[in-house]
């Protein structure tokens, strides 16, 4: 989202308000962004709504405090962000179902929970949209999965969308590719840190101090990234303009390939994927 766009919203609650809901609330709370009927989030202790005491635009309840602080904040909510941990899901459902308003849309960031899990603890009168952040949300950076429901129709899946996009692009996938696009975006900036971690310490192996080396192997992938975003070229085409006929950089550049990169990234990404299914299966 630029900052001359502007987003007009729903009431949104957040069920549970820890570091990805917090990213969501940091892209809601920008100025071009209205929220109509304000933003609500729990906690489960007092200290943790506390935080939110300095903003206005927010109005927080500790589940510690208020036994009844979720269906409080879902009651006139068209947003209902379900944002706790997995295992948590169906008895925070079974305790909100009644308290939710005829047409509001449950939007899960919980990973591995099924739109199947949802929508069978839910009254037929609510929709569920199934969503995949990254915590790139943090720095409005995100690129987050969104697959609809079987009970939501092009408006509901519209108003999450614009709700995401407030903290980065989003793609619209079905469900079915929901768990592969996790081992992609979700997880993958994990991948890129360990590369970072790894080539520091190579940094450092040839001499240069911790503090240069995390200037050199960090400014590298900025630049990279940036300039990747900026030129529009393929990644192939930018790596073939560094990497110079019998140069350094060719014969770096073998060594890499030969640890068959391809198939490495294959069997990382397959075995997160079945760590999804194991999760979706409850195990």
């Amino acid at each position: 989202m630029t900052s001359r766009q502007t987003v007009d919203l729903p009431a949104i609650a957040f069920l549970g308000a820890g570091s990805m809901a917090r990213a969501i609330l940091a892209g809601l709370l920008q100025p071009q962004v209205e929220v109509a009927g304000g933003i609500r989030a729990t906690n489960r202790s007092a200290a943790k709504a506390a935080e939110f005491d300095d903003e206005p635009r927010v109005t927080a309840y500790a589940t510690e405090a208020d036994a009844e602080a979720n269906r409080r904040a879902v009651a006139g909510a068209k947003l209902v962000v379900v944002a706790v941990k997995p295992g948590m899901v169906p008895d925070l459902l079974d305790e909100i179902a009644d308290a939710l308003e005829p047409g509001a849309v449950v939007v899960s960031v919980a990973a591995g929970v099924t739109v199947a899990t949802f929508e069978s603890h839910l009254p037929s009168h609510v929709s569920v949209v199934r969503t995949m952040p990254n915590t790139p949300a943090v720095v409005g950076r995100a690129v987050t999965g969104v697959s609809a429901g079987t009970r939501s129709g092009d408006a509901d899946l519209a108003l999450v969308v614009s709700m995401f996009e407030t903290v980065g692009e989003v793609l619209v996938v079905p469900e079915a590719q929901l768990d592969a696009l996790s081992t992609i975006s979700g997880s993958g900036p994990a991948y890129v840190f360990l590369l970072i971690e790894e080539f520091t310490k190579t940094a450092v192996a040839k001499g240069f101090t911790p503090e240069q080396a995390a200037v050199m192997v960090q400014g590298t992938f900025r630049g990279a990234s940036e300039l990747l975003a900026a030129s529009g070229d393929d990644p192939a085409e930018l790596r073939r303009r560094v990497t110079s006929p019998k140069g350094t950089t060719e014969r770096a550049v073998a060594v890499l390939q030969e640890a068959d990169l391809a198939a490495l990234f294959d069997r990382a990404t397959d075995a997160a994927l079945a760590r999804a299914r194991e999760l979706a299966a409850g195990a």
